[in-house]
């Protein structure tokens, strides 16, 4: 390295460029207070005219931020001598491997709009898209953030999701719990029906309409297998399926029922 040469850059050039390091610096700090304070200003006229749900605000609120973004980032190197004209000339001369690699960015952004449009599923959602199931956090530019069952937060490209099947739980005013329930062969199956349709409808945040199922399914050795099947909103699902379970083993413990057990067959002799 010629430190003859470095020197001279830095006695000619270097107060300069640190001048221009310096700038680039304050306008980034300056440019991001800028665009966090347009995004927020941005955000509460939606919020007040309220004519625009969340879902459609987060999205707009996304482009807001981004375009901005790059209008700044622009600026930064304009301050550098880097000229708009040079910069759209360096990307037109790149043009195949940058159309290349934001190729499936760009299928991304389409299948976003395409969501925002026929609107599948809205924020606050419980929803299977994309191969995950869980609760819509936020439909993004490029992909959309869910939150798992087990508070994961999974984000899945729009484009996978618009391209696969897509299960809204959250459309219809109930869901359909499905739980099964054993009882021997000993036990009128009738009776035990009744008591289970009773015990299940006294569930808090079971549904009356419809009404809970309680149904043979089909027969086991160890005896009738029943279908238990409540209905409730999305919301209370987990809340009715344990429930549900509970209120099998304190109907079968109180009417005293024993527990089914596999018949043995009698030996050859």
């Amino acid at each position: 390295m010629n430190t003859e040469v470095i020197w001279q850059f830095l006695a000619t050039q270097g107060v300069d460029f640190g001048l221009k390091v310096l700038a680039a610096l304050a306008a980034w700090v300056v440019g991001r207070w800028i665009i966090n304070l347009a995004v927020r200003l941005f955000t509460r006229a939606l919020e007040a005219g309220r004519k625009v749900d969340s879902t459609l605000s987060n999205y707009l609120r996304s482009i807001l931020s981004v375009l901005l973004n790059i209008v700044l980032i622009l600026a930064i190197l304009d301050i550098f001598g880097i000229k708009t004209t040079s910069f759209a000339a360096l990307l037109a001369g790149a043009g195949l491997a940058i159309g290349t690699a934001w190729g499936g960015l760009l299928s991304h952004f389409a299948a976003g709009i395409f969501m925002q449009v026929l609107r599948p599923f809205k924020v606050g959602d419980f929803v299977l898209a994309g191969g995950v199931t869980g609760t819509v956090h936020e439909i993004g530019l490029f992909g959309t953030t869910i939150i798992t069952p087990d508070n994961v937060q999974t984000i899945v490209g729009n484009n996978k999701i618009f391209s696969e099947t897509i299960q809204n739980y959250s459309t219809l005013p109930v869901r359909r719990v499905d739980c099964v329930a054993k009882v021997a062969n000993s036990v009128d199956p009738l009776d035990a029906i009744a008591k289970l349709k009773a015990a299940v409808a006294a569930i808090p945040n079971v549904a009356t309409t419809p009404a809970p199922d309680v149904e043979i399914l089909n027969f086991t050795p160890e005896g009738p297998l029943l279908c238990v099947r409540p209905y409730t909103h999305t919301d209370h699902y987990w809340q009715v399926y344990f429930d549900t379970h509970r209120a099998v083993v304190a109907t079968f413990g109180a009417a005293g029922y024993p527990v089914p057990e596999t018949p043995i067959a009698p030996r050859n002799r």
